[in-house]
């Protein structure tokens, strides 16, 4: 991959990280937040903790992305981004401006999700 769509693809990545950083602590904070007042009746508590979990829940899936975000970036500074972690082929210039934390190739992350990998 020459230097400029990896330099494209290192800003998107931080880019996408900052945004994730902050969606994750505004979520905690929004959670934590959630139950604080005490004079809510039984409904408006079941709401908030129903909303809680919800919050908390979004925020585990930001932070796997998070955690795909990072690793992409090492991977960028190791200077093997854009080929597959499992086959070792360059990844499709298409599916990395989808996706551009993906790690494997479409065919090895068709079988790492039927768990053949």
């Amino acid at each position: 991959m020459d230097k400029k769509r990896l330099e494209y693809y290192k800003k998107k990545l931080q880019t996408r990280r900052e945004e994730l950083a902050r969606t994750i602590t505004r979520t905690e904070e929004e959670g934590r937040t959630a139950d604080d007042d005490p004079t809510v009746d039984l409904a408006d508590k079941a709401a908030n903790s129903y909303t809680k979990e919800f919050l908390f829940g979004q925020t585990n899936s930001d932070r796997a992305i998070l955690q795909l975000v990072d690793e992409s970036l090492l991977r960028i500074r190791s200077g093997i981004y854009g080929t597959c972690i499992e086959c070792e082929q360059e990844l499709q210039l298409k599916r990395l401006e989808a996706v551009p934390w993906a790690k494997y190739c479409v065919s090895c992350a068709e079988k790492h999700e039927q768990g053949l990998l």
